[in-house]
């Protein structure tokens, strides 16, 4: 028996239907492209997905100078700035200060330290017959530092000429001083600064002698001191008579 011709071949190709128009299109290409899909193309693979680079830091995390740099401790300078008494050789307390200044600066620690205050204020006193004005210290042989303390500083302070140590609490752990004493000293540096005061103290029953005014070289002794007022009344012979006299600190001398 013949076989019709109209019917399609088993052995035939499946993918060969018959297009629209008569033309002949693969299977695959007619399901929309599906013989692609498993071609190494790059839709499935995102950009740079597989890339060492920056694929696991954050930006910047192991730069230098940043926070997590060396070993991912904590800054240097993260410590609290507090005050601390330092005592120096006396009279040398101006030449200490600086040169702590500079071997902090010398050493790029410079940033560890903040203000170094001399505790001093400014007094006035009569010299050949002239007011003159000078600084008294508060507390001769000691400055007070505003720093960071960790040991790296301890010894840069210990190191530095003029200076002796710390003072207050364990030799490597000294005490700081609170903000309000420091505040109450840097009160009365800006008053004696305002108002100096006299360098001389007296008391009751020195003999003094008067340097300036109407009763200049006359002699007599302190009846009574008026600290607050900067007043002194002093007893001088006038006539052969004990008399009292009222005068300025700058105006008289000890005897």
């Amino acid at each position: 028996m013949q076989q019709d011709p109209s019917q399609s071949d088993p052995s035939a190709p499946a993918d060969t239907a018959p297009a629209p128009g008569g033309e002949a299109v693969s299977g695959s290409a007619a399901g929309g492209g599906g013989g692609d899909t498993g071609a190494p193309t790059d839709a499935g693979a995102p950009a740079d997905a597989g890339a060492p680079a920056d694929s696991g830091a954050p930006a910047g995390a192991g730069e230098p100078g940043d926070a997590g740099a060396g070993g991912g401790g904590a800054p240097e300078s993260a410590g609290k700035k507090r005050w601390y008494i330092v005592h120096t050789y006396s009279g040398h307390e101006q030449k200490a200060k600086q040169s702590l200044l500079e071997r902090a600066r010398a050493l790029g620690k410079e940033h560890l330290f903040d203000e170094i205050l001399i505790p001093e204020e400014q007094v006035v006193e009569m010299v050949k017959g002239e007011k003159r004005t000078s600084k008294r210290k508060f507390f001769p042989g000691y400055i007070l530092v505003r720093m960071v303390l960790n040991d790296e500083t301890w010894h840069i302070v210990r190191g530095t000429a003029r200076i002796t140590g710390f003072v207050g609490g364990a030799s490597h752990k000294p005490t700081p001083i609170s903000d309000e004493e420091v505040a109450r000293m840097t009160q009365q540096i800006k008053e004696g600064a305002a108002k100096p005061k006299p360098k001389i103290r007296f008391e009751e029953g020195e003999n003094v002698r008067v340097v300036s005014g109407p009763f200049a070289n006359f002699q007599g002794f302190v009846d009574e001191v008026r600290p607050d007022r900067e007043k002194v009344r002093v007893m001088v012979q006038v006539f052969g008579r004990a008399t009292p006299v009222e005068l300025d600190y700058t105006q008289l001398e000890k005897a």
